[in-house]
C-alpha cells in the first residue's frame, strides 16, 4: 500500500522510491534478506532494514509497504519468444491455464460470436490437451460446430493444428495440395483435408499455415506488444532474452520493440538474437549483421545479443515427441562450420536450438575442430538450448569449450509424450538439470513461450522443482530437480551472465537496476503445488512501477486500451488462474453448474466414441442425469 504520515528527512538525493515492511530475498550471499529497498535513478540505493531508509525518504520519494510480502528479482525468462509474441498478443485466445476443453470451447464459441468478417479466431499455443480435465484436443466437429463460417485456427504445441472447415478454405488448403516436407495434411477417404495437420516432425507446416491469418497494422502492434508485456510483468518478469525463430525477420518483426524503446515505453528489457530465415542464404544474411552491428549494441532495455537460436537450417532439430528423432542431413557440418567460423572470429555470440544429443555431440566435434585453432573458449558467449537428452559426456565437453546452457519446461507439456516414447527412465533425465549445474556450467532457466509453452515463469519453477508435468504426472525424481532458491537463480542471475549482464541485474544490491516484485504468495513457503499459482502483486523495472494491483490497484502506468476492440484479449485477458478461492456463493453456484454440464457433455463425448456406455432409463432411452449417474 502506498504510505503517508512519514516526515522527509533526506536533503540531498532522496529515494526515488522506498518499498518496505518486506520479506526481501536478495539473491546477494553478501546479504541474502532484508526488510526494505531503496531506489534512485533506476538503480538499488540501498537494501536493509525500515529504520535505514528512513534518512532518504524526501519529500517526492513514493513510499510503498509491501505488508510483510516476499520480494525477489525481478525474473528473468532465457528463453521467450517475446518479440514475436508481442506483435500477435491481442490476436490470439489464450488457453494458458484453462482446465477444461468445456471452459476452453466456451471462450471459443464467445470470441467467434465478437470476432468481424475477414478475421480469424486463433488459439496459438501455451497449452497442453494434458492440463484440461478431458486430457484431449477439440475435434475438427466441434471447431466447425463453433464457427461455421469464421476461420478458426487452434495449435496444440509443435506437434499438430486443428483447422475448421473455414480456416481450411481460408489457407487454400485442398485435396490438390501437396504434402509439404516435414509435415502432413491428415486426409479423408475422399483425399479432402480433414483439418488436422501434423508437424511430422517439423513445425513448418504449423508456421506457415498461420502466417496466412490477418496481422495487425503498426500502431496496433505496438499496442499489442505493450499489453504483452504489461501482462509479463504480472507474473514479475522485468528482463528476456529473446531467442528469435520462425518468420521472425529482422529488421522489419524489431521495428516495434524498437520504436518502443526509443519512445521509453518498454517495460521489460530485451536482450535478442538474429535468426536467419532462409535456406541457402544463412551465411549471406549473417555477414550482412556482423556488417551493421554488434553484439551488446542498445542499452539496457534492448540489446543484442548474439546469432541464433538457428544457424543453419539444416542444422536443426525438431521437439515433437509424439514423433521420432528427426534424422537431420549428414553433411550439414560443412556449411555449419561456416557460419560458427564467421561468428567467433567476429565477436559474436551464438544459441543453437539442440533438442537431441545426437545432434549436440554433432554440433560439439565442430566446435572442437575450431577450437584447435583458438576460436574456443575465445570469451564470446555461447550456449545451447533445450538439451533434453543431453550426454554427461556431451556436458564435458561443453564445459570444456566455455559453453553453457538454457533449459525449458517443455516437458511439462510434453513430459507424457516423451515418457510414452522413451519411458520413464530416460525422461527422468530430460533434461539432466542437476548434471548440469555440478559441473559449474551456466543453466538459465526459460519456458519458450508462446506457442509450444506458457509464458507463466511460475509453471517452469513449479516443473524445476516439483518434476511434475501440467497433467500431474511426475516425470522427474528428486536426484534430477533442484530447491527453490537455486530454480530462481536460473531465472535470476543465471540469465544475467547469458547477456554479459551478471554485474548489474539479477539481484538486489546497491548499484544494480532497481528491477524487483512483490509476490502475491511467499515462493519460500507455500506449499509446492502453489507455486505454479504465483503472481505478482507489484513489479518494478528500473524504478518504475509497471504492474500493480490488488491494494497497489493505479499505482502503474496507464496503457492504451487493447485493440482491436473485438481482441480476445480484452474480454478474456491472457493466462487464466486457477485459484477460486475467495469467491462469492453466485460465482461457486455458476462454477457446480459449469463442472456438472462438462461433466454430462464428457460422458457423452466417450459414449459417442465406444469408451464408456451411455446410461439408459427403464424404457431403454438414453439418457445423462449427473445425481444418478456413475
Amino acid at each position: 500500500m502506498p504510505v503517508g504520515g512519514l516526515v522527509p528527512r533526506a536533503t540531498e538525493n532522496p529515494a526515488d522510491v522506498i518499498v518496505r515492511n518486506a520479506k526481501v530475498h536478495t539473491g546477494d550471499p553478501a546479504r541474502p534478506g532484508a526488510q526494505a529497498i531503496a531506489v534512485r535513478d533506476g538503480r538499488v540505493l540501498a537494501v536493509g532494514d525500515d529504520h535505514d531508509m528512513a534518512t532518504l525518504v524526501g519529500p517526492a520519494t513514493r513510499v510503498v509497504d509491501a505488508l510483510g510480502r516476499r520480494i525477489v528479482p525481478g525474473l528473468n525468462d532465457s528463453h521467450l519468444h517475446v518479440i514475436r509474441g508481442g506483435l500477435n498478443y491481442v490476436l490470439e485466445l489464450r488457453w494458458d491455464g484453462v482446465r477444461s476443453l468445456h471452459e476452453g470451447l466456451a471462450m471459443l464459441r464467445e470470441q467467434v460470436a465478437r470476432t468481424p468478417r475477414g478475421q480469424w479466431v486463433r488459439v496459438v499455443g501455451g497449452w497442453s490437451a494434458e492440463q484440461f480435465a478431458e486430457q484431449r484436443l477439440p475435434t475438427v466437429a466441434e471447431l466447425n460446430a463453433a464457427a461455421p463460417d469464421t476461420p478458426v485456427f487452434v495449435l496444440h504445441l509443435y506437434q499438430s493444428a486443428v483447422l475448421n472447415r473455414a480456416a481450411l478454405k481460408a489457407a487454400g488448403f485442398t485435396r490438390d495440395t501437396p504434402e509439404p516436407r516435414g509435415g502432413q495434411i491428415v486426409r479423408g477417404r475422399d483425399g479432402e483435408p480433414t483439418g488436422m495437420l501434423l508437424a511430422a516432425p517439423s513445425a513448418l507446416i504449423l508456421y506457415s499455415t498461420l502466417a496466412k491469418a490477418p496481422v495487425l497494422d503498426d500502431e496496433d502492434k505496438k499496442t499489442s506488444t505493450r499489453h504483452f508485456l504489461r501482462e509479463l510483468n504480472r507474473f514479475g518478469l522485468t528482463s528476456a532474452i529473446d531467442a528469435a525463430g520462425g518468420f521472425q525477420n529482422f529488421p522489419d518483426n524489431y521495428a516495434t520493440v524498437v520504436d518502443l524503446a526509443k519512445a521509453g515505453q518498454l517495460s521489460l528489457r530485451i536482450a535478442y538474437h538474429l535468426f536467419p530465415q532462409t535456406a541457402g542464404q544463412e551465411i549471406a544474411d549473417l555477414t550482412r549483421w556482423i556488417e551493421t552491428a554488434r553484439p551488446e549494441d542498445g542499452d539496457e532495455w534492448l540489446r543484442l545479443n548474439g546469432a541464433g537460436e538457428n544457424l543453419t537450417w539444416a542444422a536443426a532439430d525438431f521437439e515433437n515427441f509424439t514423433q521420432p528423432r528427426p534424422e537431420l542431413a549428414e553433411e550439414y557440418e560443412a556449411e555449419f562450420e561456416k557460419a560458427v567460423r564467421l561468428l567467433m572470429e567476429s565477436g559474436w555470440g551464438f544459441r543453437l536450438h539442440a533438442t537431441y544429443d545426437e545432434t549436440i555431440r554433432r554440433d560439439l566435434t565442430v566446435f572442437e575442430r575450431l577450437a584447435s585453432e583458438g576460436l574456443f573458449p575465445a570469451g564470446n558467449r555461447w550456449l545451447f538450448d533445450h538439451a533434453e537428452t543431453v550426454s554427461a559426456a556431451s556436458l564435458d565437453r561443453i564445459a570444456a569449450l566455455g559453453g553453457a546452457l538454457s533449459v525449458q519446461n517443455r516437458l511439462s507439456f510434453q513430459g507424457e509424450a516423451f515418457v510414452r516414447r522413451y519411458g520413464i527412465g530416460a525422461a527422468a533425465d530430460a533434461p539432466p538439470i542437476r548434471a548440469m549445474l555440478e559441473r559449474g556450467l551456466t543453466v538459465g532457466g526459460g519456458t519458450d513461450a508462446t506457442r509450444v509453452s506458457t509464458y507463466n515463469p511460475w509453471v517452469a519453477l513449479h516443473w524445476l522443482v516439483s518434476g511434475r508435468t501440467v497433467g500431474d504426472l511426475l516425470v522427474r525424481p528428486p536426484s534430477n530437480r533442484v530447491d527453490r532458491g537455486t530454480a530462481l537463480d536460473m531465472f535470476t542471475t543465471a540469465g544475467a551472465r547469458l547477456t554479459g549482464e551478471q554485474d548489474v541485474k539479477g539481484i538486489l544490491a546497491p548499484g544494480y537496476l532497481a528491477d524487483f516484485a512483490v509476490l502475491s504468495a511467499d515462493y519460500f513457503a507455500v506449499p509446492e503445488p502453489a507455486i505454479a499459482h504465483i503472481e505478482s502483486l507489484l513489479t518494478i523495472v528500473g524504478g518504475r512501477i509497471v504492474y500493480a494491483t490488488g491494494e497497489y490497484e493505479g499505482m502503474d502506468e496507464e496503457l492504451p486500451p487493447v485493440s482491436p476492440a473485438w481482441s480476445p484479449v480484452a474480454r478474456f485477458g491472457g493466462y487464466r488462474s486457477a485459484g477460486s478461492r475467495g469467491l462469492g456463493g453466485v460465482r461457486q453456484a455458476e462454477l457446480i453448474g459449469e463442472a456438472v454440464a462438462e461433466s454430462g457433455e464428457h460422458l457423452r463425448w466417450r459414449a459417442g466414441q465406444g469408451l464408456a456406455p451411455l446410461p439408459r432409463d427403464a424404457y431403454g432411452v438414453g439418457f445423462f442425469d449427473p445425481c444418478i449417474s456413475l
